[in-house]
């Protein structure tokens, strides 16, 4: 019986691992090989090392600081939503993570074009400031447009990790810690705040690394005008045709991913933040 399920399961596991190995392991192997050659098929580290150069990163800079500050935005306003929907009634929250859930269903490109639209000098939000006598909202293109789209299209995979992990903490805990004299600071302080920690550290890297290697959402709220990493990556491979040189600044983009993965191996042991 137990070898029959364990045929049985990996029957079932082999169409995930077929897919997989096709569109994660095959595709990376692609990487690390252009990334390591020049066009004469050589080894060389010289696609690794065009991070050093100034424009390079000057854009690597800002993409980290856009980054840093989206998810620092994100966090901000998904932890306290996070409390108030662990702590509401299961139908009400469960409707307003639905909300949360229903704009990841529509293509992110589609969204930003929306937000583009509507920040644009003659877009609809500056059609109703005007009409309210109110002074033109001008950030498009600019980098206060690209952090606006990234909270927007990022702010649900910081919302949904914390609310996770929040709606599993025991309410035991919590009135214990009351009974023995805690207040409401103490109780988030040393019970609440520590035990969100793995949805915390989930939710900080599924937002900052997306946001770190974007270019959709520079190309479109920036105008093109303000380079991020991910947007010299693109033009190397799609403008430059030059793969060597996209896929060794996508390997160093691949260190923060391993950072990320670190820090979530470390602190999130048991996936308590996963929620896919």
């Amino acid at each position: 019986m137990k070898n029959k399920s364990r045929i049985s399961k990996q029957l079932l596991a082999f169409p995930y691992q077929l897919w997989a190995a096709a569109f994660i392991v095959i595709p990376l192997l692609m990487i690390l090989y252009y990334g390591l050659i020049n066009q004469e098929h050589e080894f060389t580290l010289e696609n690794l090392a065009r991070i050093t150069t100034p424009e390079t990163l000057k854009s690597l800079g800002l993409a980290i600081l856009l980054s840093l500050v989206s998810t620092l935005i994100c966090l901000v306003l998904a932890y306290p939503l996070a409390m108030i929907l662990a702590n509401s009634n299961l139908k009400q929250s469960g409707f307003v993570v639905l909300i949360f859930i229903l704009p990841m269903w529509m293509n992110s490109l589609l969204r930003t074009i929306a937000w583009q639209n509507l920040l644009e000098k003659n877009g609809v939000i500056n059609q109703l400031l005007e009409a309210l006598h109110l002074p033109s909202l001008n950030i498009i293109n600019t980098p206060s447009a690209i952090v606006l789209g990234m909270v927007y299209n990022f702010l649900p995979f910081m919302v949904l990790p914390i609310y996770t992990v929040l709606s599993k903490i025991d309410k035991d805990v919590i009135t214990a810690a009351r009974d023995l004299g805690a207040n409401s600071i103490q109780t988030f302080a040393r019970i609440i705040l520590p035990l969100s920690t793995p949805g915390i550290i989930s939710g900080i890297t599924m937002v900052f690394v997306p946001a770190l290697t974007t270019f959709v959402i520079s190309d479109l709220l920036g105008g093109s005008k303000i380079l991020l990493i991910g947007n010299v990556i693109e033009q190397e491979f799609k403008q430059g045709n030059n793969w060597n040189a996209g896929s060794g600044l996508s390997l160093v983009l691949m260190i923060f991913i391993v950072i990320s993965m670190a820090l979530i191996a470390k602190y999130d042991k048991e996936g308590e933040g996963n929620v896919f």
